[in-house]
């Protein structure tokens, strides 16, 4: 099989791209990624593998990827502007990277012949859901943020090109992920605050938010263990699956946590009332029976996916240091 993974040197998907090279010698695996938040640095092992291609390019290019997805078989879609936080103060990026950018991976499916796609989508498109935990045939309430609503404007699109064009689309809505590579989210934000004070750390929202979090390896099982199941036997079909924990904490809970795992004991500060931003969902707990029933159980409670994400920052911290403008 060859795998074209578009965001192959970010964290999902420089993870998906070592575990499809060490899966059989018979993989070929290409990498497409403009390296705007991807790490070259996660490549490292990939790059050793003469079954790896590394192609740095952007999915508004069309026809770059066009040419560059040919004699594929089957497309992991990583590739995203993740950033939910900041969506109202670059409106255009979310409907680019994340939309437009998907139709764009679908078309140059259409052109080159693949039948099959993943893609990474988000629990954030059931918004502020008044059904905890949220199933994946829950009725979609207002969006709450840009992101959302360009993951959930992806995944009609990719529904529909299973349905008109014969291809099998694979919609998994994570849970946020964490773990070795991870860049981008709480975790790193506390790491580096408490790295700059450790006597103090700020909080946005009260931190009684609740928050479910997902070990990146069990990310990963869930994902291969759906396509190896029901890519083969099926055709034109679009499966979606919740990814997530059968667990939630608090924010508090987590900072504690990373407080320990770093030997500090700061003062908690809070702000922004019982969330932290426009978006910022205060209870996301998604419902993983659909996803279980197919045998999948994960390894890692969310507080030891904290622990192993901290112990890889404190490795690892040089990566990002620039983006926090601190050099530790």
């Amino acid at each position: 099989m060859r795998y074209f993974v578009t965001g192959g040197a970010g964290f999902i998907g420089s993870n998906i791209v070592d575990r499809l090279l060490a899966l059989s010698d018979q993989h070929e695996v290409t990498c497409y990624d403009n390296f705007s938040t991807g790490l070259k640095a996660y490549l490292q092992p990939a790059l050793k593998n003469s079954r790896f291609k590394l192609i740095e390019g952007d999915l508004l290019d069309e026809m770059k990827l066009v040419r560059s997805m040919e004699r594929h078989d089957f497309v992991f879609h990583m590739a995203a502007n993740a950033d939910v936080r900041f969506g109202l103060q670059h409106t255009r990026r979310d409907l680019e990277q994340n939309t437009i950018a998907t139709y764009n991976v679908l078309e140059a499916m259409r052109h080159c012949g693949v039948k099959g796609i993943a893609f990474s989508s988000t629990g954030s498109v059931y918004g502020e859901h008044p059904q905890i935990p949220t199933a994946e045939n829950a009725a979609f309430p207002t969006q709450t943020s840009l992101y959302g609503a360009s993951k959930l404007a992806a995944e009609g699109m990719i529904a529909a090109y299973a349905e008109g064009f014969g291809i099998n689309g694979f919609i998994f809505r994570f849970v946020s992920v964490l773990g070795e590579r991870y860049g981008h989210g709480h975790v790193l934000d506390f790491f580096f605050k408490l790295k700059k004070s450790p006597q103090e750390l700020h909080i946005l929202g009260d931190g009684h938010q609740k928050k479910s979090y997902m070990y990146i390896h069990d990310c990963i099982d869930g994902m291969f263990l759906a396509i190896d199941q029901l890519h083969t036997n099926s055709k034109g079909k679009t499966h979606i699956f919740n990814l997530g924990t059968d667990e939630y904490c608090e924010v508090n809970d987590s900072a504690r946590t990373i407080c320990r795992s770093l030997g500090v004991n700061p003062k908690f500060t809070y702000s922004g009332g019982d969330r932290g931003w426009v978006g910022d969902n205060p209870f996301i707990y998604l419902d993983t029976k659909k996803i279980r029933e197919l045998g999948w159980r994960p390894k890692y409670k969310i507080l030891e996916a904290v622990e192993k994400t901290v112990d890889f920052l404190k490795e690892n911290h040089h990566l990002f240091a620039s983006a926090f403008n601190k050099e530790l």
